[in-house]
């Protein structure tokens, strides 16, 4: 048999897309399913109904992470897991996370309707709270399976309504045992939505990430003099919101010389005291940034570390606060020639990209060999009701992560 001529079926890709689309569907066509809601319950029943169907047995670990087993001819043998979550955002869409589990679905029906029995088991995972939309962080259940974060903590993270996460486990009904959880793999294999226009403005099917980019985030701090709007004449005013302006500019000039793939927001802004007839007396607002290159970030801290004591003919006083930084992630070499390999065979044409955005991936890749695997975005959408990839990428993205996985288990 030529490896090749083994694809999915595209039209029951998308029909399962569309049925896990129906818990939490909105009216807007997108999806709204936090994690251990009554849909993200019911979804996971639903889920695990499909793998039994397989033949697959199903697992939870204590931080109801969800794992679908196909055994293999030498199932003391580390498996090969590909994964995502189910979880969403409020008012998200149907391709963010749930992609990723479906790939595993689709790769383990693929094969045993092909009558392939792999050389070793074969996961198919579910990732709890990967969105962080309902409990945070984000990832936080492959944080605490990774040991980046620890579980007694994330146990108190609640909601808005103040039930924590540690209440919402154990009332799922998807609380397993912690001697569960993903400890040893051959590979973890993510397929995600983009969530950026890059691949769709060159034209490419397929994303093969080679990392998950570094970052950094500060707080700065203006503080300046209120005072009246009407009566202050403008060279005795402190006006922390037009140093904060003034400070913004020298920052973006700055930061844009430094690498032409350096990502800059800021995000955050408050003005107090938010009065449109009073000076403004303080700002604060974010600045993140993020690139691959260690050196590049460094650059970015020296840049705000060097920031003037005060801003602009205003002299209010300038304090930046640095709030949390990771490092940047690279994925298994090995994984992502594979992965590239399998978009050769296939006939699409693909690009090696980084990630901005974070994926659980990126925590499982620090003990488990690990890649990922991108496909398109229309207009770069994601987090939103509109958010959409063509059914044809999706078959396409799956049809990559099928061929390595059968590379990796049979060939």
């Amino acid at each position: 048999m030529e490896k090749q001529k083994i694809l999915i079926n595209g039209e029951r890709l998308k029909q399962t897309l569309e049925l896990f689309a129906d818990f939490g569907r909105t009216e807007n066509n997108g999806v709204t399913r936090l994690a251990f809601s009554d849909e993200d319950i019911r979804v996971r029943k639903y889920f695990s109904s499909l793998c039994r169907e397989l033949g697959m047995t199903v697992t939870q670990d204590d931080m109801g992470n969800m794992y679908a087993t196909l055994q293999g001819m030498e199932n003391d043998k580390p498996p090969v897991v590909i994964g995502s979550h189910l979880d969403s955002v409020e008012k998200g869409g149907r391709f963010d996370g749930v992609l990723g589990v479906v790939t595993g679905l689709e790769v383990v029906r693929t094969m045993v309707e092909n009558g392939i029995t792999p050389k070793v088991p074969v996961v198919v995972a579910n990732i709890t709270n990967e969105e962080g939309a309902r409990f945070e962080p984000s990832m936080m259940a492959s944080g605490v399976i990774s040991g980046r974060f620890d579980k007694s903590e994330m146990l108190k993270s609640t909601d808005k309504n103040g039930i924590s996460f540690g209440e919402a486990l154990k009332n799922s009904g998807f609380e397993g045992k912690e001697e569960n959880r993903l400890k040893e793999a051959a590979a973890f294999l993510e397929l995600h939505i983009e969530q950026g226009p890059v691949l769709e403005s060159e034209s490419l099917a397929i994303g093969v990430v080679e990392c998950v980019v570094g970052m950094v985030c500060y707080e700065i701090e203006v503080t300046g003099d209120s005072n009246h709007a009407g009566t202050t004449p403008m060279p005795l005013r402190k006006d922390a919101l037009f140093a904060a302006n003034h400070l913004i500019s020298e920052l973006r000039q700055k930061m844009r010389q430094l690498n032409d793939r350096l990502v800059y927001t800021i995000g955050r802004m408050n003005v107090s005291p938010n009065i449109h007839t009073v000076i403004p007396n303080k700002v604060v607002f974010t600045l993140e940034s993020r690139h691959q290159d260690t050196e590049t970030i460094k650059q970015v801290e020296e840049i705000i570390q060097t920031l003037p004591e005060s801003s602009g003919k205003e002299k209010c006083e300038v304090k930046a606060t640095k709030l949390w930084d990771r490092d940047t992630v690279w994925f298994d070499e090995n994984l992502v020639r594979s992965l590239e390999q399998s978009s050769k065979m296939i006939g699409y044409p693909y690009k090696r990209m980084v990630s901005g955005a974070g994926h659980d991936a990126q925590f499982i890749s620090t003990y488990i060999p690990s890649a990922m695997v991108f496909v398109p975005s229309v207009n770069g959408k994601s987090h939103a009701e509109d958010e959409l990839t063509s059914w044809e990428d999706c078959e396409k993205g799956v049809n990559v992560v099928l061929q390595t996985v059968l590379d990796l288990t049979i060939n």
